[in-house]
């Protein structure tokens, strides 16, 4: 998700170039509907024990190895980041990660919805132990800056970076209104979830708008909010994270309410964000999540979901620019 000191992907301000194919993401479709993975909503540790065969489990702080539990903040509204599936439980690309990084740790993440915008207030008051929820890593993230006033409104987080997504535009079917860029929605309105990449585009793309021609922003707790206020006709358009509006695109009224326009843009890396005094979390967090990259586990889990173009190589801190 961009969020603007929000984006599920901030990443408005930095230049990068992976690009997801639309292609891989359709033969997600099916795997999407299904729910890959088996991570659980609310899972507990097994009695605060720590697991046996759990390599990484002594590069843990001692009270989260104790405990046997990762809180993790997330907006579960996101898919195929993070979502409900049709038996409530909490399925998608991050869960299917964290899994792979809890047994290698030897703790269970335990996902606990909340809005995106809400996320870092929520780690910051320790409501969380990591934040995970195709949040976007940023520098201004890092450093604690409000992407729109450049005000600093607290100390910032470090990220983990664990894969790699862009930012598209999409709209009803067959009504694309000639928009293709940006620019192109100055005069329009367009819908977005509040605190994200997509909504710090927009208001700054507004901004550039001449002739009184502005764009009308309409922002909503989550993505899915702002998918139903497109379907029925309330915005000219709509824009989120690229893996997330190419299934809507796929998956919405058997795919026919949605189209993408245009190219996929500001592609950045997604991060685990976790507080800047918890480094030997955070780098605990980093080792687990390099191992699976190197034992096939990521590999696998990225294939599954089938965004293989959003794939990392190695986990990186605080990557984002």
């Amino acid at each position: 998700m961009t969020a603007g000191t929000t984006c599920r992907t901030t990443a408005a301000k930095s230049a990068k170039s992976r690009i997801v194919a639309v292609g891989a993401i359709a033969v997600a479709g099916s795997l999407l509907l299904t729910g890959c993975g088996d991570q659980r909503d609310n899972k507990k540790g097994d009695g605060g024990k720590k697991v046996v065969d759990a390599p990484l489990s002594d590069m843990l702080p001692t009270n989260v190895r104790n405990k046997g539990v990762i809180k993790v903040g997330s907006d579960i509204a996101y898919p195929p980041v993070e979502f409900k599936d049709k038996n409530g439980d909490t399925v998608g690309i991050d869960p299917d990660i964290a899994e792979a990084m809890g047994k290698q740790l030897g703790v269970e993440f335990e996902f606990d919805n909340g809005t995106f915008d809400t996320l870092l207030g929520g780690l910051r008051s320790k409501r969380y132990d990591i934040a995970m929820s195709a949040m976007t890593d940023t520098k201004n993230r890092q450093e604690g800056i409000d992407e729109e006033t450049g005000k600093k409104v607290g100390k910032g987080v470090d990220f983990v970076d664990y894969f790699t997504a862009g930012v598209s535009i999409y709209t009803k079917k067959g009504e694309d209104q000639g928009i293709k860029t940006w620019s192109d929605l100055c005069g329009k309105k367009i819908v977005v979830q509040r605190g994200t990449v997509s909504h710090d585009m927009a208001k700054a793309e507004s901004k550039k708008c001449k002739g009184g021609k502005k764009i009308s922003i309409e922002s909503f707790d989550n993505d899915q909010q702002a998918q139903t206020r497109l379907r029925s006709g309330g915005a000219d358009a709509g824009s989120s994270d690229f893996p997330v509006a190419a299934y809507a695109v796929k998956t919405s009224g058997g795919g026919k309410d949605f189209q993408l326009v245009g190219d996929q843009v500001e592609a950045a890396p997604y991060g685990i964000a976790i507080s800047k005094e918890n480094t030997k979390l955070r780098d605990a967090i980093k080792a687990a999540l390099d191992a699976i990259i190197a034992n096939g586990q990521y590999e696998k889990i990225i294939k599954e979901w089938g965004v293989e173009a959003g794939a990392v190589k190695e986990a990186k801190v605080n990557g984002g620019k």
